[in-house]
């Protein structure tokens, strides 16, 4: 018997966009003989839309933004996610494909615990301490994991004393400096800053993206990724460098000019993949993650691994790494759904085993 997927996109976030994308992708790889497939649209308004159930795959993106007078309103999000009857077990698993605030951030993970479905992909703490940079790094800090100097702020210290954090910047960081929203990915809001002026530029345009800003010490050194799939149990692929032809891999590079070089398998000595592996695991591990996650880090000249960030739902563009990672480890983009799809029904099934009672 076929399984029932909700696939969950869009999204009320600055990455709606890629999350279509991935949507788009997944649709085209997903066996259509093995489930059935319903879509679930998001607006960049936040207002939920249901569409018919798909048959066959999609040829545009266009195609996924389900327009509003061909579904039943309601006011209650939850009757997007269950039948006519109220029934909560009309799907099988959902698949959230939304990425940054918003999906990836852990609310929508706390939507589906509380109607108790089985989704894809991590949790609720994974998904929201993925998604806070700041929070990620300390608890990289404390699971000993190598990385680059950071500060960060809020907005308002930024805006009670704009003197004081950039002068703790340039104390306990050098250029340049790298400037980021805390809890938003795909490169969105990130500037490069070589100086005091670039730097003051790059915070107040960050600061239209999130109120906690985080500022990272720039190191001269190669970007390379690992992708990390299970549950208790995690496997990690084969490592892939990215080679931007831009001064760094921003959001353009990534999903608009394609000129960006994937280097699948990277080349790396033993020892850094080795380093690389079980840095990815510990960070899977210290976040409690679940199903699947991309590793990223820095490795330098010197063979010196730093780990940068992790993203708890990466990519799954034609050319995103995660799935190609896979790819080049012996697991096609079909069988890399089957399999998380079978990941997040497991989980599920565990955690049934909870008991709620006293007794």
């Amino acid at each position: 018997m076929k399984k029932t997927v909700g696939l969950l996109y869009g999204g009320k976030s600055a990455e709606h966009e890629v999350s279509l994308s991935t949507a788009l992708a997944v649709i085209k790889a997903i066996d259509f003989d093995k489930y059935e497939v319903h879509p679930i649209y998001i607006t960049l308004d936040g207002e939920w839309r249901k569409g018919t159930q798909l048959t066959k795959p999609l040829e545009s993106v266009e195609q996924l933004q389900i327009e509003s007078d061909s579904i039943a309103r309601s006011n209650d999000i939850s009757q997007f996610l269950v039948n006519a009857n109220g029934d909560l077990n009309k799907y099988d698993v959902i698949f959230p494909l939304l990425h940054g605030t918003n999906g990836e951030d852990g609310t929508v993970q706390g939507l589906l615990e509380v109607l108790n479905l089985p989704y894809v992909g991590n949790g609720v703490l994974a998904s929201a301490a993925g998604m806070d940079k700041v929070v990620m790094k300390q608890l990289f800090e404390i699971a000993g994991l190598n990385q680059v100097p950071y500060v960060y702020f809020l907005r308002v210290d930024w805006v009670k004393d704009q003197t004081t954090i950039l002068e703790k910047c340039e104390t306990e960081l050098t250029w340049p400096m790298f400037v980021k929203p805390a809890n938003l990915g795909s490169s969105v809001g990130i500037s490069k800053a070589s100086n005091r002026e670039e730097l003051i530029k790059a915070i107040n345009f960050a600061l239209k993206y999130d109120r906690k800003i985080i500022v990272e010490q720039g190191v001269k050194a190669r970007e390379i990724e690992m992708a990390v799939l299970g549950n208790n149990q995690p496997k990690v692929s084969v490592a892939g460098e990215i080679k931007p032809n831009t001064e760094f891999y921003d959001y353009e590079s990534k999903y608009k000019d394609n000129s960006t070089s994937l280097i699948i398998p990277a080349v790396i000595s033993e020892s850094v993949a080795n380093t690389m592996k079980d840095m990815a695991i510990r960070a899977f591990k210290i976040l409690d993650c679940s199903g699947l996650v991309r590793s990223d880090f820095f490795v330098t000249d010197e063979d010196e691994v730093l780990i940068n960030e992790v993203n708890t739902m990466p990519g799954f563009t034609p050319v995103s790494m995660y799935p190609l990672l896979w790819q080049n480890s012996g697991l096609s983009y079909p069988e890399l759904i089957d399999t998380l799809i079978e990941l997040g029904i497991k989980r599920f099934e565990e955690k049934q085993l909870l008991q709620y009672n006293k007794d």
